[in-house]
């Protein structure tokens, strides 16, 4: 892969097709949208529904159709993950010639019987072809990966110490979730990621991943969750309710208040085309809060 951040600025945002836009899908694209802009380039959005099980009807146009109210513009086509098996497969293939890949034959029941937090190594020494059902894990190595993101600063993991042989293929053969992401934004060229901080502990497998890949890594940048007033995330699992467009400009607002940009009053009752003209010439990523969670304003 070249060395994209030389050259050009390309973010994206990636919902999952699970449910409608609620007010922490909202956080995570204003966020992206403007940071990419901010910085002269593509904001991409790709649909992550390579999990096919859990795809809602509708929910991708759904997702689209609201970000388009808001006045979001992206990039280019939209990638679909359920569109890319064959890229992922190739990746596969790549890791298996370098004698990474393992089957492992073990159920969730097994595993909970062992009382390990991390997968415990049972099947590491099984080959391919395996017989049994089983799912494929990538071989984690004692190294320590180490990156800073952005808001939440420096970070590192050990991958076999904290992160364990993790799942690339799943039993079921669809390709698990930290595969298809890095194969995804190496082939999209992606130069910064911008996405929730439930995703932080996730990033340092997938910078292992795209060691192994020779991918160059983006740099990352995790922003705080919505929780609401009991303490809760505010997810599509939690059953969060879907955004009100006929509110959008205050919800717009919120969430740049949110993410620790003070709009001036004057813009309460502005169309959000005035909004977003504030937000992307005053965006600043450095007074983004440096929490993993935080409460909904009100405003």
């Amino acid at each position: 892969m070249p060395d994209n951040k030389a050259q050009f600025y390309r973010g994206r945002f990636a919902p999952s097709p699970t449910g409608p836009v609620h007010f922490g899908t909202l956080i995570a694209a204003v966020g992206s949208y403007l940071q990419a802009k901010k910085n002269n380039g593509e904001w991409l959005i790709r649909i992550e529904d390579v999990d096919i099980t859990r795809k809602v009807k509708d929910a991708d146009s759904d997702i689209l159709n609201t970000l388009e109210s808001f006045g979001f513009e992206w990039d280019g086509d939209i990638m679909y993950q359920s569109r890319q098996t064959e890229y992922y497969e190739n990746t596969l293939q790549q890791l298996m010639a370098q004698s990474l890949v393992f089957p492992c034959t073990c159920s969730r029941k097994q595993l909970a019987e062992t009382g390990e937090q991390l997968y415990p190594g049972i099947c590491r020494q099984r080959r391919l072809p395996e017989t049994k059902e089983h799912a494929l894990r990538l071989l984690a190595k004692n190294i320590t990966v180490e990156f800073t993101d952005a808001i939440m600063g420096k970070q590192k993991q050990n991958i076999k110490q904290q992160c364990g042989d993790f799942i690339i293929k799943r039993r079921d053969h669809l390709f698990a979730y930290q595969l298809a992401v890095v194969v995804d934004d190496a082939r999209q060229q992606i130069t910064e990621i911008v996405r929730g901080s439930d995703l932080l502990d996730c990033t340092a497998r997938q910078i292992y991943l795209q060691q192994q890949l020779h991918y160059t890594s983006p740099d990352y940048c995790h922003l705080p969750l919505a929780i609401d007033k009991t303490g809760n995330k505010i997810s599509k699992s939690e059953g969060a309710a879907r955004v009100d467009i006929q509110h959008k400009e205050k919800l717009l607002l919120t969430a740049l208040v949110f993410l620790g940009q003070h709009p001036p009053s004057q813009l309460s009752g502005s169309h959000c085309s005035d909004i977003w003209q504030w937000a992307i010439s005053h965006w600043n990523i450095n007074t983004v809060p440096k929490k993993p969670y935080l409460s909904i304003p009100e405003i």
